[in-house]
């Protein structure tokens, strides 16, 4: 019995973290819903990390492409990218580029027909002579059409339309996915009013629950103390019978025949 009971507390307790983690989840993709929207490149930066929904399969996994050696894999439409910002002192900046390697995932402006942002892996990286870096890239997905394309960023080019913004350092695609649901209409209603509907509906179940439990306890008391007031009144009434009819009590009978003897 104590362990069902003891099973029965771990699991409404595990069922509690659970639904407000989910919940907690919820709030921060609201949060940065709300940010990324306000922003005309529809991103959210917290202290100089930007967090971008991917929105091509250019970068999904693909048999023509090996990625089994980066520490960053393909990278799944609408997974969510965290990005390591290009700092913004010289300095820094050339330290940073020099630090960047073939494989690795760039978040950069690039101008076709109109500029647009583009995540995608750096296939090659060559250091100038005059200054600055040469760095082409390309999607992961060589069946994509975006993917099959290559772009050049040539560092040393101040004013360039087509730039780096940072370096891809995480991924997720159940944020990713969660942001992008929220962005639609009927998004808001199931990830986060159905759920918080639910956590509340679950909230009342056990309050209930606990009050209709503490009903019964105290019934239980009640009863229990009117039945020891009902048998203690049950003694009197034979004890007092038994004066009545002028029979001593068993323990002065038992003294009378001891002192008899």
């Amino acid at each position: 019995m104590k362990n069902k009971a003891l099973l029965k507390k771990i699991s409404d307790i595990a069922i509690n973290v659970l639904l407000y983690l989910f919940l907690f989840v919820c709030i921060v993709a609201v949060i940065i819903t709300v940010v990324s929207k306000r922003d005309s490149d529809g991103t959210a930066e917290v202290f100089g990390y930007q967090m971008r929904v991917v929105t091509s399969d250019s970068m999904a996994k693909c048999e023509l492409t090996d990625v089994s050696g980066y520490e960053i894999k393909s990278i799944a439409f609408r997974s969510m990218v965290f990005v390591e910002t290009l700092p913004e002192d010289e300095a820094e900046r050339e330290e940073w580029y020099a630090d960047l390697r073939v494989g690795d995932v760039l978040t950069f402006r690039y101008v076709y027909v109109r500029q647009v942002t583009i995540t995608h892996r750096i296939t090659s990286i060559t250091e100038k002579a005059t200054g600055g870096y040469i760095i082409e890239l390309a999607g992961d997905n060589k069946n994509s059409e975006t993917g099959a394309l290559t772009q050049v960023i040539d560092t040393s080019e101040q004013n360039s339309t087509n730039y780096v913004i940072g370096k891809v350092v995480g991924q997720s695609y159940p944020l990713g996915f969660l942001i992008s649901m929220l962005k639609q209409p009927l998004g808001l209603i199931f990830i986060i009013i159905i759920p918080c509907f639910i956590i509340i509906l679950l909230e009342v179940i056990k309050i209930i629950g606990v009050a209709g439990a503490e009903k019964k306890k105290r019934e239980q008391e009640e009863q229990a103390k009117k039945d020891s007031e009902i048998e203690e009144l049950r003694r009197k009434l034979e004890a007092l019978e038994k004066l009545a009819l002028g029979k001593p009590e068993e323990n002065t009978s038992e003294n009378e025949e001891e002192e008899k003897k």
